[in-house]
């Protein structure tokens, strides 16, 4: 029997003719593209081009200029989507554990900070304060939203940074498993992650 796909049955995102502009400089304009379940869209670009913005305009944070993003199936788009940016969005002097159970509450999950942890690596360090990890190990901590609870939509935004190899292919095996589940990732990168991408789209070209 094959493993459960909980988002098979839900079309993910449509974006039509979508510009965006940044401090009153076009970044792109008409950018369409699609994305279902079980897809890895992978974008590219020069810094500056554009590629944090877009994942911006889709989760909601930046409103386009022009153009359309549609989610499917959902009446609140945020309740569809986890998004992490550049930042970890960590708090210093909190522990690892504290953080994940306050993620729990917030996104409506039950607490369980031990599975998140040990799926990222960071098996042991549920009390460490985050300002003593290292910046590889805040990062893992900060992608550990990405299962506390589950999201059929996740925006990434260069997740690799500041990871080494190993943590780099934990990431690229975070976005197999959830795509093979039927989710979407959208990641904007550098480098490749593992996974084969869907489609990969210019940003800015």
């Amino acid at each position: 029997m094959s493993a459960a796909r909980p988002f098979q049955d839900k079309p993910a995102l449509r974006v039509d003719g979508l510009s965006i502009a940044r401090g009153g400089r076009v970044l792109f304009e008409n950018m369409s593209f699609a994305a279902s379940a079980g897809e890895f869209v992978e974008l590219r670009g020069a810094n500056g081009a554009g590629k944090t913005s877009l994942l911006r305009a889709l989760a909601g944070f930046l409103k386009p200029r022009a153009g359309r993003i549609e989610f499917d199936g959902e009446d609140e788009p945020a309740l569809a989507l986890h998004f992490i940016g550049h930042t970890n969005g960590l708090k210093p002097n909190v522990s690892a554990r504290a953080h994940i159970t306050y993620w729990a509450g917030l996104f409506g999950a039950p607490p369980g900070w031990d599975i998140p942890l040990q799926s990222v690596g960071l098996a042991g360090m549920s009390e460490r304060l985050t300002r003593t990890l290292s910046q590889g190990q805040a990062r893992r901590l900060a992608l550990t939203r990405l299962l506390v609870a589950p999201r059929k939509i996740w925006l990434l935004d260069e997740p690799a940074a500041a990871l080494d190899d190993a943590g780099r292919a934990m990431v690229g095996d975070l976005i197999a498993a959830h795509c093979k589940q039927g989710g979407v990732v959208v990641a904007a990168v550098h480098e490749p992650l593992g996974p084969a991408p869907s489609q990969t789209l210019t940003v800015g070209s």
